[in-house]
């Protein structure tokens, strides 16, 4: 396994990071935690979950996931071992039935007690806003449409101090986005020039489909030395290659049609392109999609997921694998014919 530390700490943390968001829906208890132990052998160290999962979200199932890390953690009293991301949910019409997903004082305090509760620890160590208040261009928009009727005010400095406190605490230790834009990650940037705690991580898709945060973002990431934790590496499965012939029965989009943002034309032609390209040169799509993220300048840890231990290995094993100059020329002739087909 090969480590970093996440920005501005001295918090060392696996390049794969174990996604965990079938746990309670896709996967039961018992798989979830024999994936963890899977990881862990593996030189993982570092789970992301959030209050939301597992997905998709409903009422029944929420906070699932966090249960059955927390009933791991319980196990194996690991806690020291293991680096825990969570997330507050934000507005949405999909999430109702958490709360209203204003990050004011009193609700992001409900989220993390529930949190740290069902996690089972006295603390988190990266505490994260799955999406902003705001609206903005998340959730497979590439440009931002300006809505004269958004209600919302600026408040990034108010929601870094309600997080302030929670950080003195000692409730949890860090705090990053998710699902946020370049305009986001700056203002947050600037308040923390201010005296404001530092956002030091943005949770974002990206993989070989979506390479839009590339554009503007990256170079904020660079210059304000914030780590990009990137989701979706395998564009919801797309990039293994298992939907090009047919939809398998009891995979994600045979179970959730709904999760068809990487199912359009344009995805896949650019999906076969790079399968040919991964079997010219003797090496599996998915791995070569995954290589491909991990090996990119900004970012941190690659979020992978996985249903089986089959596709956990295949996942964690992307680690040891470095593209050639000439596999990575031809990902960039494919990128430039088809550039972002499911942002």
């Amino acid at each position: 396994m090969k480590y970093t530390t996440l920005p501005n700490t001295d918090i060392r943390v696996s390049k794969i990071c174990l996604g965990s968001m079938t746990w309670g829906e896709q996967n039961t208890e018992s798989e979830g935690h024999q994936q963890i132990n899977y990881a862990i052998e593996q030189g993982v160290n570092f789970i992301d979950t959030a209050e939301l999962y597992s997905v998709p979200s409903k009422k029944e199932t929420q906070g699932s996931t966090e249960k059955i890390i927390g009933t791991w953690l319980k196990k194996t009293g690991k806690r020291n071992d293991v680096v825990i991301a969570s997330k507050i949910t934000g507005p949405a019409e999909f999430s109702k039935h958490i709360r209203k997903g204003e990050f004011s004082k009193s609700e992001i305090e409900d989220a993390i007690h529930k949190s740290l509760q069902r996690l089972q620890t006295d603390y988190i160590d990266l505490y994260q806003l799955h999406w902003p208040e705001r609206q903005t261009n998340f959730f497979g928009k590439l440009g931002y449409t300006h809505d004269e009727n958004d209600a919302w005010e600026d408040n990034f400095s108010e929601v870094l101090h309600h997080l302030q406190g929670f950080i003195k605490e000692g409730k949890i230790r860090q705090i990053g986005v998710s699902n946020e834009t370049a305009y986001g990650v700056m203002r947050y940037a600037e308040e923390a020039k201010k005296g404001a705690p530092k956002m030091i991580t943005i949770q974002n898709p990206y993989n070989l489909l979506n390479r839009k945060d590339e554009v503007g973002l990256t170079e904020v990431l660079h210059r304000e030395n914030v780590g990009h934790l990137p989701y979706s590496p395998l564009g919801f499965g797309m990039l293994t290659g298992k939907y090009l012939e047919e939809i398998p029965k009891n995979s994600r989009v045979d179970l959730f049609p709904n999760y068809n943002r990487y199912m359009n034309e344009n995805s896949y032609k650019a999906t076969r392109a790079y399968n040919a390209i991964a079997k010219k040169h003797g090496i599996s799509l998915t791995q070569m999609a995954l290589a491909f993220v991990n090996d990119r300048p900004f970012i941190t840890s690659n979020i992978i997921g996985a249903t089986s231990l089959t596709q956990l290995k295949e996942n964690i094993d992307s680690v040891n694998l470095v593209l050639s100059d000439e596999i990575l020329k031809e990902i960039e002739a494919v990128h430039n014919n088809t550039p972002n087909p499911a942002p």
